[in-house]
């Protein structure tokens, strides 16, 4: 059951993974350097979008990080209710990323020197733009089908919201006591 979605997502999930990391070192170096007055490093340059681009890049890659572990375990489980984590997280992760992406396509329109770099962080932060919303699309898959994940449609399974309705009243509600 479901295991096409599983399938899917679980490839997207470490390679979004293993890119994030890639993007974290090379934003931190490249922000240090930024911080340290060292544009004229050759491998670094850069103009006025740089900083403003690496602040975004840092943020979108420890984002990436944090919801892939929150992914990890809802293709671990794959439920409804690890969907809602993992969803909410790639969702957020996905947005930070686009906006690191806008300031890439801004930093590369307004030209100048960019070293080595920045010219792979800003290839990865694009490239993830795109893998991280095929991720978060295959998450949410099983809004069409049940074939491919975890619906919003499932039938309850007596856990979570949903379950099946049963009111356990008062402690020791059931037992009959005496009063000594």
């Amino acid at each position: 059951m479901a295991t096409v979605g599983r399938n899917i997502a679980a490839p997207f999930l470490f390679l979004n993974l293993v890119m994030y990391f890639i993007v974290l070192g090379f934003a931190s170096w490249c922000l240090n350097r930024y911080i340290n007055g060292q544009t004229h490093h050759p491998s670094i340059g850069g103009n006025g979008a740089t900083g403003f681009f690496l602040q975004f890049a840092i943020l979108a890659a420890v984002l990436g990080i944090v919801s892939k572990f929150a992914g990890g375990s809802h293709i671990r489980f794959w439920r409804n209710d690890s969907l809602a984590a993992a969803g909410a997280s790639s969702l957020v992760a996905w947005a930070v990323t686009v906006l690191a992406f806008g300031l890439a396509c801004k930093e590369m329109s307004i030209g100048g020197y960019r070293g080595w770099r920045l010219k792979i962080l800003e290839a990865f932060i694009i490239i993830l733009a795109f893998t991280e919303l095929i991720y978060l699309l295959l998450l949410h898959a099983g809004m069409f089908s049940s074939r491919y994940g975890p619906g919003y449609r499932d039938t309850p399974t007596g856990y979570g919201v949903g379950g099946p309705a049963t009111d356990p009243g008062q402690k020791g509600g059931g037992v009959e006591t005496t009063r000594v």
